[in-house]
């Protein structure tokens, strides 16, 4: 993510954020987290304030923790055993360095045309037998919320198709509805994949 005016709305508002989203572990957190080995190495890519990456490094995985935004970097750097950076997608070089890659509604501040190199970088990045998760809001085109940050949408047949096609095989996937920080009430799906 290189919006500025998204980057500025999370910094302005990490406090928010991190009070609204730091309530029980997501059960998609717990299933992603079983499919990983004792200790493996994780990233949370695009953290917020490092709830998750918290809870992954508690249960003994080794975690990174990435995002744009420099006040959710250095909440997330608070969390015992996460080591936080303030890194953007197109950091993303690495190769076979990850059991692990967590993506929660985060690749939505990515421009769509953007979206699919992204998610092969992701799959190149995890190593054979690694999982990842990609969380994001349904709909088509691009634009800004009401907090003025920057969203791309997609449909279930788009996401699912860049996922196989960067050689991800696909596990769970799920749709439903939840309020975001906005506060509307939005479809979101979520996939588990598998490198």
């Amino acid at each position: 993510m290189t919006d500025r005016e998204t980057i500025a709305v999370y910094d302005a508002k990490a406090e928010a954020y991190a009070d609204a989203f730091g309530g029980p572990v997501p059960r998609d957190l717990e299933e992603f987290a079983r499919h990983l080995p004792s200790g493996g190495r994780v990233l949370d890519l695009g953290c917020g304030p490092g709830a998750m990456a918290g809870w992954l490094a508690d249960k003994g995985f080794a975690v990174e923790a990435w995002d744009a935004s420099a006040e959710m970097v250095g909440r997330a750097g608070l969390w015992p055993g996460v080591e936080a950076r303030q890194a953007s997608f197109s950091d993303l070089m690495a190769d076979d360095a990850f059991d692990g890659i967590w993506a929660s509604f985060s690749l939505l501040h990515a421009r769509r045309a953007d979206l699919p190199d992204l998610i092969a970088r992701i799959a190149r990045a995890c190593r054979p037998g690694g999982t990842v998760y990609v969380a994001m809001k349904i709909g088509t085109g691009e634009g800004r919320d009401a907090l003025g940050r920057f969203y791309s949408y997609v449909t279930e047949p788009e996401l699912t198709g860049w996922l196989t096609d960067a050689g991800l095989t696909l596990g769970p996937v799920r749709t439903g509805r939840a309020k975001g920080l906005a506060g509307t009430l939005d479809r979101y799906i979520t996939v588990i994949a598998h490198a």
